[in-house]
């Protein structure tokens, strides 16, 4: 079990980091005007260096199978989980504005066309939504995997 959530956590970490770089390249590092991303700096490196660093002590434990590592994995997971939702509640209403945007009658111009349009109004949705699905995955596997249970 640990192998499948290893394969989970870098599935989901690839959706993170298609995310971040469209976040990145689409200006929401910058943060300023009326464009400005409604997801703050802090909470997105926060969430992908928490991450990050959960996913090396992940390798270590499948490496070297301690315990100790497996659960400092989950508690790792755990902040990364809430600053996701963090980052999910403040997307979506962006997301609707998107849609609303797309099917507005006489709308002068297509979504992404503008300048001011917050950077996480870019993201795919099929993205963001796998990029949940990995994760909820990835979360439950390591659980499971420091309870012991499907061990051998």
């Amino acid at each position: 079990m640990d192998i499948a959530a290893l394969i989970a956590w870098v599935v989901t970490a690839l959706g993170g980091f298609y995310l971040l770089g469209t976040w990145i390249q689409r200006g929401g590092v910058r943060g300023q005007g009326s464009g400005a991303s409604r997801l703050p700096a802090p909470v997105v490196f926060g969430h992908f260096a928490l991450a990050a660093i959960g996913l090396v002590v992940w390798i270590v434990y499948v490496v070297a199978d301690r315990s100790a590592l497996a659960w400092t994995s989950f508690g790792l997971l755990l902040p990364v989980a809430l600053l996701g939702f963090v980052m999910l509640a403040r997307w979506i209403p962006v997301r609707r504005d998107r849609a609303a945007a797309v099917g507005a009658p006489g709308a002068a111009s297509a979504p992404g066309t503008d300048g001011s349009l917050p950077a996480e109004r870019h993201f795919p949705i099929a993205v963001v939504l796998a990029h949940g699905l990995f994760a909820v995955v990835t979360l439950v596997l390591v659980l499971l995997t420091a309870l012991g249970v499907g061990g051998v």
